[in-house]
């Protein structure tokens, strides 16, 4: 799914949210929270859901795919997901 089927979901099924344009905004705005939270190095946790953290890569020596020749990769953050219990039950029809 992406994001404008999530918004046109949504709307559908919240038709007193509408024009189209405020679920968009809604949308956008809880992305923005999220992505805020997770640069300052916050945890995001939906229950029942799962959860966002942002995590450090260190550095690491890498290779040019072309050429081969050596490549440092700085370290970086970057986001993680880790799906609930719940989550991972109702994927695999448990629940």
């Amino acid at each position: 799914m992406i994001r404008s089927e999530l918004v046109r979901k949504l709307a559908k099924v919240h038709p007193h949210l509408s024009p189209l344009v405020v679920v968009e905004a809604a949308v956008e705005s809880i992305l923005n929270q999220i992505t805020d939270s997770l640069a300052q190095g916050k945890r995001v946790e939906f229950r029942g859901f799962g959860s966002f953290a942002s995590k450090i890569r260190k550095h690491r020596m890498s290779r040019d795919p072309r050429n081969g020749d050596p490549v440092k990769v700085e370290a970086k953050q970057v986001p993680t997901f880790r799906a609930s219990k719940l989550l991972l039950a109702r994927l695999n029809g448990e629940s």
